[in-house]
């Protein structure tokens, strides 16, 4: 893709300030707290002529101002063959290296997919279509090996990969879907998650599922995983509640987060967290009450809450729950995630 040269550049040149002194890592009882943003689209964003300004209208980099507002970690997505390139395998080594050289941690979203896996759709990447579960089991731990060694031959190492996104019916539909197949599902995942310990053995796999607050669906999920052998190390969950329900979802996510823990011994995560932009007083509310929550559970069992693309804005692609405003400035919401 045209754009790629000139943020392999980029990446080169922040090469140059591996870590940034605007903001410290938090230290004491919060310090492995991770409070990140799913940053995916900021590559195509920034090609598309989008900036990013500080409170004070200053211009700059979109991931070094989440850093300075006190996010530590990001989340990126990786497609397979995706049409246009963003979000494929160079993209991903683009925005990871930038990461990395911030001095942020890292998650890997695999989606099995050449587009959006979620629970409406899971389709196979083209070139896999037709493939029977012995193939497609071979294409997840092949294509997660690629990505990841790639990550690792430039020196980057995440701290968690995701194998699958919002997989509440499994994944690789009709092949890998849950309610027709736990056990191929089950098979399709520990393809993936082999192939992650493989390369990263330290690294902690994800099973991330939608709707936080549906104990129901988690239970029969991981239920049903643990029955055919599935592996995981992590729950992750995305939670988007109203500006009018958010306290009665998080009351139950956070429910559902304890039982995750004593029913499985699992730690959870929460991946994807959103709410629309104009609402940023509410917004931090629901954050700062989650995160204190999420604070409640066993000790290192809750391991961060991540917004997703807190820094779209201007109705980019549609999407309204990012969390700056139409000037390309962060929002109040984001102060909820300044160490506390």
């Amino acid at each position: 893709m045209k754009y790629y040269g000139l943020y392999m550049l980029w990446g080169m040149l922040l090469m140059a300030c591996k870590s940034d002194p605007a903001a410290p890592a938090p230290a004491g009882p919060d310090a492995s707290f991770a409070r990140g943003a799913d940053v995916s689209w900021i590559t195509e964003m920034e090609a598309s002529g989008r900036r990013f300004y500080n409170a004070a209208g200053a211009e700059q980099d979109g991931m070094r101002l989440l850093k300075q507002l006190g996010m530590d970690a990001i989340r990126l997505r990786v497609w397979v063959n995706p049409e246009n390139g963003w979000c494929g395998m160079e993209d991903l080594l683009v925005k990871a290296r930038r990461a990395h050289d911030l001095g942020m941690r890292l998650l890997i979203n695999f989606h099995y997919s050449d587009t959006w896996a979620d629970p409406g759709q899971q389709r196979p990447p083209k070139a896999w279509e037709g493939s029977n579960l012995e193939a497609l089991k071979a294409a997840v731990a092949a294509h997660t090996t690629e990505v990841l060694e790639a990550l690792q031959a430039r020196g980057i190492a995440p701290e968690w990969v995701q194998v699958g996104n919002e997989t509440g019916n499994g994944m690789l539909w009709e092949t890998g879907k849950a309610a027709t197949d736990m056990a191929a599902y089950a098979a399709l995942n520990n393809a993936g998650y082999d192939a992650v310990k493989a390369v990263f053995p330290d690294t902690k796999v994800v099973v991330h599922l939608q709707n936080g607050y549906d104990n129901g669906l988690f239970r029969w999920l991981f239920d049903g995983l643990k029955a055919n052998g599935g592996k995981w190390d992590v729950i992750g969950m995305s939670l988007y509640p109203s500006p009018d329900d958010w306290q009665q979802r998080n009351e139950q996510c956070l429910a559902n987060m304890r039982d995750m823990v004593e029913r499985y011994g699992s730690d959870v995560m929460v991946c994807e967290v959103g709410m629309s932009w104009d609402e940023a007083a509410t917004a931090r509310l629901f954050l700062e009450d989650l995160m204190a929550k999420a604070h409640t559970l066993p000790e290192g069992k809750a391991l961060g809450v991540f917004y997703w693309e807190p820094q779209s804005y201007g109705g980019w692609k549609g999407y309204t729950l990012g969390a700056f405003d139409a000037s390309g400035r962060p929002t109040e919401a984001l102060e909820a995630f300044r160490p506390r």
